[in-house]
């Protein structure tokens, strides 16, 4: 099987580095399975930067001097991958509104000499959405799951004015808990929460314009399960989306597609997020496509 092209060859770019080379990189534990790299290194070779993007693999204890080598070796930015996103607050300079809101962070510049944190995750996912023609304003979303990445998209949806915001967990009280901390920044927006089963959550389900399932139900190597919500809650004239991209089709977005609902995998919400990133540390407008390019690549090499 052919493998999508990525352009220019950013390992052989990534060959080349000198003494004036611009160091970025990720931040997690365990950081292996990160496809930041070569989605980054594919945008600095596609504009021709003498920049780099590397893992790093830091252990929870480790992360404050970690973060104290990010300033002392004048590294340019940081991508905070799991289990840090929250734990990095307390060693960065500034943050911007959203990673105070959230008390999370998913991407540090080192600017002025400043750490600055921010958080990209909802931007990236609403940019991903607005990509295929949609958009939440003035549209009924439901969330699924309630941990780190349901309280991005949570905010960027009331940023982005629905009219009713829904939460449904398996724990409800995780989904209570989130429902009040995005509440203060809500204003006039109803904001709703619920288990993952019963009438409840099956109203929450069939009355919500835009879906978004922020867990790992499908994801591989367990993607031989059943939809996280039952297809017949689903229907055409709904998104349908799943932060998911391993693989491309959960069951759950199967499901909606054959329900004749528009579907959207966690692939954008991966580029874009990286996209906003790269532009915040380089100034440049990001090669989105060369991005995209570079991440399937890398997922269809992992099979």
């Amino acid at each position: 099987m052919m493998r999508p092209s990525t352009g220019p060859d950013w390992q052989n770019w990534c060959g080349k580095m000198d003494g004036k080379t611009t160091v970025t990189g990720v931040f997690g534990w365990p950081v292996e399975h990160s496809l930041s790299p070569p989605m980054h290194n594919a945008a600095f070779a596609t504009l021709g930067l003498n920049w780099v993007y590397v893992p790093f693999a830091v252990r929870p204890e480790e992360l404050g001097a970690a973060i104290s080598g990010v300033r002392a070796l004048g590294v340019r930015g940081i991508n905070v991958t799991i289990p840090h996103k929250g734990a990095v607050i307390e060693f960065l300079d500034e943050l911007d509104e959203t990673a105070t809101a959230l008390q999370a962070a998913n991407t540090i510049d080192m600017s002025g000499g400043k750490l600055v944190g921010y958080n990209t995750d909802g931007p990236g996912f609403v940019a991903s959405m607005r990509e295929i023609g949609w958009g939440a304003s003035g549209r009924a979303a439901t969330i699924i799951g309630a941990g780190g990445a349901s309280r991005s998209i949570a905010a960027a949806m009331l940023q982005e004015k629905v009219t009713r915001l829904s939460i449904i967990n398996r724990t409800v009280a995780k989904a209570e808990a989130l429902a009040e901390l995005v509440s203060a920044g809500a204003g006039d927006v109803e904001v709703l929460w619920g288990g993952l089963t019963g009438s409840e959550a099956e109203q929450h389900t069939r009355d919500a314009d835009i879906i978004i399932d922020c867990t790992s139900v499908g994801m591989y190597p367990h993607e031989a399960v059943a939809p996280v919500v039952p297809e017949e809650w689903l229907h055409e004239g709904q998104l349908v989306c799943d932060l998911t991209y391993n693989p491309l089709e959960t069951t759950l977005l199967r499901a909606a597609r054959e329900r004749g609902a528009e579907v959207l995998d966690g692939t954008g919400m991966l580029v874009h997020q990286g996209a906003i990133a790269f532009e915040q540390w380089t100034g440049e407008t990001a090669p989105v496509a060369a991005m995209r390019r570079a991440l399937l690549a890398a997922l269809q090499g992992r099979g």
